[in-house]
């Protein structure tokens, strides 16, 4: 039997969780045990919180360039939260995807939708906390934000736990290790459907073919 080599197309996974919910804590820890799964960094037009840096965390660019870009149609997905921008490329997931590569995007609901539209196969994980109090606990345990934003946040958070019903899969972050397991573990099984193999799959059957030939 020949050796089958075939390029199949990346997969894209998508991550959304209420603020507070451990999301990125998750992200973090799966892109540490899957190396190869190029991280969609986003834009904004909020600043720097202290630590991040630019390029990694987001790339930090003004309200009126983000604004030019929203009119050139470069985002796949925007949104404006607290008075900030946020939003995905169409190149920051094209990219990676056409060159086989699979991709990990830390996205709150509403972009998560417009992901969906125009990457229907892409997997939607939504990272849900063990409880309101413990989701509540930990908006305040971040401590850098004031009283009032943590509020906001928190009602904001009771209004996206309600979009977890359209994802793929749901995930409790009540141990951290096991959410960051249970995320591996779709990964894993995603990658292994027959549709994202077809590809090889196809080789494999022709070459069977050649064999009885």
């Amino acid at each position: 039997m020949s050796e089958i080599k075939i390029m199949e197309k990346g997969l894209v996974l998508v991550i959304s969780a209420p603020s507070g919910a451990g999301k990125s804590s998750i992200c973090r820890r799966f892109l540490d045990a899957c190396p190869l799964v190029n991280f969609s960094v986003s834009f904004t037009s909020r600043a720097p919180r202290p630590g991040e840096v630019d390029g990694k965390d987001y790339f930090f660019i003004s309200r009126e360039d983000f604004q030019d870009r929203i009119a050139k149609d470069e985002f796949a997905e925007w949104v404006e939260n607290y008075g900030n921008y946020y939003g995905t490329t169409f190149k920051a997931i094209q990219d990676p995807l056409s060159a086989g590569k699979d991709l990990l995007l830390d996205v709150e609901p509403r972009g998560a939708r417009e992901i969906k539209k125009k990457f229907a196969d892409g997997v939607f994980v939504f990272v849900l906390p063990p409880s309101m109090e413990a989701l509540l606990h930990r908006l305040q345990k971040r401590g850098h934000e004031s009283p009032e934003v943590i509020m906001k946040r928190f009602a904001q958070a009771e209004k996206e736990l309600k979009e977890a019903q359209w994802y793929d899969y749901a995930v409790f972050n009540e141990v951290l290790e096991t959410a960051v397991e249970q995320v591996l573990a779709i990964y894993k099984a995603e990658k292994c459907r027959t549709n994202r193999l077809q590809g090889s799959m196809n080789i494999l059957f022709q070459d069977i073919l050649r064999q009885k030939g």
